[in-house]
């Protein structure tokens, strides 16, 4: 996931206008400004998952890996996300989010925008509602139409009837939260797309699990290179942690609530020595299937082929492919 970081174009000034035009209290911020991802607030946890290669979690070397060259995926899907605070009004924060994602097809080895849907550009507008009286419904509308952007109101009330807090703080949480959210649901989209082709394997940055399409697809393999929940416990955690490049772990099922199942593995892409136990580790997802050992073997020799060439200057580089970092600098392009 690329978070892009420049400052607020043509259109995004013209809305903040329309905005004055109706908040006669509204404060532009001066160049507008970008705001990172808020980190997470659950603590990091272990958590354990049924092992389906085996009875216990052990570290399996992957034949061939040392020599890895041949990789079967045939493109990369990643998105990226924008969150500008471009005004307040006594306090509350504006904002304007913009959300895009990608497919990029390898074809002779260039890589190249995938034809049959074109990479998804979407803007919203954050305002909390209820903490401005003085906007409208007309208001809204108004603005909406003639930005041809959403509204999404960021102060709603939660599944129990609570509205959220009016601290400043509170409010940007929430529309960065909604953000990230349609950033998802935009890579699901072309992930779907994707999936429903069956044209080749498709490498995304990220987890397959959140909708059942993609995650029954023998199309999509996700690879994970954030750790906040590690799927081991006890020993199997001093297992994960020791693996040597070119090893993964046994397989084993995750079963996240309200999403759909996949398996799983962690896979040691490069050597640790020097590093924090976590370099060059990722965690790799594919579709429930029979012959589960050979078919992790196989995505495993994918993955590490892809270690090459390097995603320099990216400071992850230790666990991006170079086909995300493609659509990273092709989704900073055009969004």
């Amino acid at each position: 996931m690329l978070v892009s970081n420049s400052g607020p174009d043509a259109a995004s000034r013209a809305a903040v206008r329309l905005l004055m035009q109706r908040l006669p209290s509204l404060s532009p911020v001066e160049g507008g400004a970008s705001v990172e991802p808020i980190a997470p607030t659950d603590p990091p946890i272990l958590r354990s998952a049924q092992i389906v290669e085996g009875s216990a979690v052990r570290a399996v070397k992957v034949p061939g890996a040392s020599g890895a060259t041949t990789s079967g995926f045939g493109a990369f899907l990643d998105g990226a996300q924008k969150v500008q605070v471009v005004a307040h009004d006594r306090g509350m924060p504006i904002v304007i989010g913009t959300v895009s994602a990608a497919v990029r097809v390898r074809v002779d080895r260039r890589m190249i925008t995938w034809g049959h849907q074109p990479p998804r550009v979407e803007r919203a507008i954050y305002l909390p509602l209820r903490y401005l009286p003085t906007l409208t419904a007309a208001d809204v509308s108004t603005v909406a139409a003639q930005s041809r952007w959403r509204i999404v109101d960021t102060s709603t009330a939660d599944k129990n009837g609570e509205y959220p807090s009016q601290h400043p703080a509170f409010l940007l949480d929430r529309a960065i939260r909604a953000v990230d959210q349609q950033r998802e649901e935009l890579e699901d989209r072309l992930a779907e797309a994707w999936c429903a082709r069956g044209e080749a394997p498709l490498f995304i940055d990220g987890g397959i699990s959140r909708t059942t399409s993609v995650a029954s697809s023998t199309c999509a393999i996700g690879v994970i290179k954030s750790h906040r929940t590690l799927y081991v416990q006890g020993e199997a955690l001093g297992i994960v942690m020791s693996l040597r490049k070119g090893e993964r772990s046994s397989v084993f099922r995750v079963a996240p609530r309200s999403r759909s199942s996949v398996l799983s593995w962690y896979l040691r892409l490069r050597a640790p020595d020097g590093h924090d136990a976590m370099w060059g580790l990722v965690r790799v997802e594919v579709a429930e299937c029979d012959r589960l050992s050979e078919r992790a073997e196989e995505i495993s020799r994918w993955v590490l082929a892809e270690t090459t060439p390097l995603s320099l200057p990216d400071g992850r580089w230790d666990k991006m492919a170079y086909g995300v970092r493609d659509c990273e600098e092709f989704l900073r392009a055009i969004s």
